[in-house]
């Protein structure tokens, strides 16, 4: 089994409206909670309440189509608001991603390292040291984590941040850019990833779910083809659309009727009756 480490602030946390865009089901996608790998569903992560589309989902979804063989474990540590400082060496934030992916590598192997934040550093001339910061980041968890060679894909901040409701305050996002993109080109098997035209929720800071489908088709390009993604991709529409259309297998179909039962959206005969024609 291979895992990914998903760490940052919100954008990487996903914040995009879950009702927004088909979901994702596939039963070798897997996550991490309380100490065990279950079959992913979003949100991912739970660092708020709000918590919603990331992208993570979407990522997996095209390393699966590449794998068919192989299982997928996410090990998602974002959390929203967090500045460049919360991960830094023995912070809480890097001690628990830390932990959880060391915990992870007892049954997976680690293959990557997903990265989104700077919003929180976006301005007051914090750009400035910015750089230094997120290089200490990434040496960090390489060292602690014994892998050296990891590689870590970072995304860049879209530009609709400084424009409007609470990404107004972000007035200093592309300078925030300009720094990660010199840390990327120093570093070993690390990869930059484009925020070009993706859009807003209406707060006019997180990512909205559609969007955060397609950086997921992108951060996955830059982690296969190990090179930086500086523009939009033309298919990613089209990438998306075979993922949205793969046939659920058995498995997948009885933990969407098992969790439409949980739910209380049909009652107890129909799920019965649903499930033996399933299990057949």
């Amino acid at each position: 089994m291979k895992s990914l480490l998903l760490i940052g602030q919100s954008n990487m946390a996903g914040r995009g409206y879950l009702s927004d865009v088909p979901a994702i089901y596939n039963e070798n996608i897997e996550m991490l909670r309380n100490g065990r790998w279950q079959m992913m569903a979003e949100p991912i992560h739970f660092d708020r309440e709000v918590a919603g589309v990331g992208p993570a989902a979407s990522f997996a979804a095209a390393w699966a189509q590449d794998h068919p063989e192989e299982k997928l474990g996410l090990i998602p540590c974002a959390e929203g608001g967090s500045s460049i400082d919360e991960w830094g060496a023995d912070q809480m934030l890097a001690r628990h991603a830390i932990a959880e992916a060391k915990f992870a590598m007892e049954t997976s192997e680690l293959i990557g390292i997903l990265w989104h934040q700077g919003e929180n550093d976006s301005l007051n001339g914090k750009h400035s040291v910015y750089a230094e910061k997120l290089k200490a980041v990434f040496d960090f968890f390489r060292n602690e984590l014994g892998l050296p060679d990891v590689p870590i894909i970072v995304g860049e901040l879209p530009d609709f941040l400084g424009k409007s409701g609470f990404g107004l305050s972000a007035t200093e996002f592309k300078e925030i850019n300009r720094e990660m993109a010199k840390v990327v080109a120093e570093e070993e098997n690390c990869y930059l990833v484009s925020a070009e035209n993706l859009s807003s929720n209406p707060d006019g800071i997180h990512i909205n779910a559609e969007s955060q489908r397609q950086f997921g088709i992108r951060y996955y390009e830059a982690f296969t083809k190990k090179a930086n993604i500086s523009h939009a991709l033309g298919d990613e529409d089209e990438r998306l659309s075979k993922i949205y259309g793969r046939e659920t297998t058995k498995n997948e179909r009885i933990y969407l009727l098992s969790r439409d039962f949980a739910l209380g959206k049909i009652d107890y005969q129909t799920f019965m009756e649903k499930f033996a024609e399933i299990a057949k």
